[in-house]
This record gives C-alpha cells, sequence and structure tokens, in this order.
C-alpha cells in the first residue's frame, strides 16, 4: 500500500460534514465503520462512543487544511504535528502475501497502528498519511474547494499547482456561475451605455432648439 493512499483517510473525515450546509453525516457508527473503507477488521472495533470521538478528530484536521488554505503553513504542520504525537503509529514493511510474476513478495511499506479504540487507529493513520502527503508535495497542496458554500477538503495532485475545487462537479458550478455573472455584469455596462447615449442624445436634442 503506497504511503499516499493513506492521506485519503483524513480527506474523507474532514468531508463528512460540510459546515456552510449544515449537513453532517457522521451521526451513527454505521457511518464511522463506512469511513474505513475495505479496512474490515478496523471498522468492525467502531462503537457508538467512536462517532463523538472521530468528530473531534475531524475538527482538528479540518483546521490543518484551513491553516494550509488561509497560508500559514506554520500553524498547519504544528496542527498536525499535535495529531501525529496524540496518534502515533508504526511504519512496516509489508508484502500482504502479494507476489510479481517471479514469486517474489511485493514489498512495500506500511503504517500499523496500535489503537485503543477505532478512532484512534483511524486518527494515527490518517495523520501520518497527511504528513507523508505534506512533506513530499508542500503545505499549499492541501486545499479546501473554492465553490461555496462547499470547502470540502481535496489533495492537490495536480503537475501545476492549479487545482481549486474539491470535484469536477463543484468546478463545473463554480465556471458556470461565474459566466452567469460575466454576462450580468456585461448587460448591466450594456444597460448604463444605452442610457448615456440616450441622454446625450436627448441632451443634443434640447440643445438644437
Amino acid at each position: 500500500m503506497e504511503l499516499a493512499y493513506y492521506s485519503d483517510y483524513a480527506v474523507r473525515l474532514v468531508n463528512t460534514e460540510e459546515p456552510a450546509r449544515g449537513k453532517d453525516v457522521l451521526t451513527s457508527v454505521e457511518a464511522v465503520r463506512d469511513l474505513f473503507a475495505a479496512n474490515k477488521d478496523a471498522a468492525r472495533r467502531a462503537t457508538e462512543a467512536d462517532v463523538t470521538r472521530f468528530r473531534s478528530v475531524r475538527a482538528r484536521l479540518r483546521a490543518v487544511f484551513e491553516a494550509a488554505d488561509g497560508g500559514d503553513e506554520t500553524l498547519s504542520v504544528n496542527l498536525l504535528n499535535s495529531l501525529l504525537l496524540e496518534f502515533p503509529v508504526s511504519p512496516q514493511i509489508s508484502g500482504h502475501n502479494h507476489r510479481d510474476a517471479d514469486g517474489r513478495p511485493l514489498w512495500h511499506m506500511h503504517l500499523a497502528d496500535h489503537p485503543s479504540n477505532a478512532t484512534s487507529g483511524y486518527a494515527a493513520i490518517a495523520a501520518m498519511g497527511l504528513a507523508f502527503h505534506l512533506t513530499e508535495y508542500g503545505v499549499d497542496r492541501l486545499g479546501l474547494c473554492e465553490a461555496a458554500p462547499c470547502r470540502n477538503a481535496y489533495l492537490d495532485t495536480s503537475t501545476n499547482r492549479s487545482r481549486r475545487y474539491c470535484s469536477d462537479r463543484c468546478a463545473t458550478r463554480a465556471n458556470v456561475a461565474a459566466y452567469r455573472a460575466r454576462k450580468r455584469l456585461e448587460a448591466d455596462r450594456s444597460g448604463k451605455t444605452g442610457l448615456a447615449a440616450e441622454s446625450a442624445q436627448r441632451t443634443s436634442a434640447n440643445g438644437e432648439r
């Protein structure tokens, strides 16, 4: 498993809430378990108590993204470091019984957590994955969607650091909104130009009398 994969844990958790829309899908133990995706063994550890704990970690992870999005690199790193200290992991080499064409193990780095509960395990992996992404690509690669009121978190993996939206849907919506705004501005300017021309014509006509 690539270490970059773990950073998706952080994005998935942060995006269970859309504060500006008043939406929060993290309301049950089933929602918590869904966050673990294919990691069914870890998901089975979740209990009702993890709902509140997951929400607390979510707020702290969102703060990391907000600091990065606001250009405060030091704050973003400090917030993430506090999570790493509280929820440690152990890097291990793993093969998961996967073999190449010659029968040799496909070794890769794996993050082993030692959780006292489901939240601790998830937070450890999410924080470490986000830390690897941040140090590999830069703090400015952690973003919040610019398509208001979305503000979902995303990880920018574009070659030219140009990503601004969490999804194609939000990008399209923002582009349509910008296009309509330009058209309204053009219409307003055209209307004002027409009124000015009409006023000038009336003034000229009155001057000729």
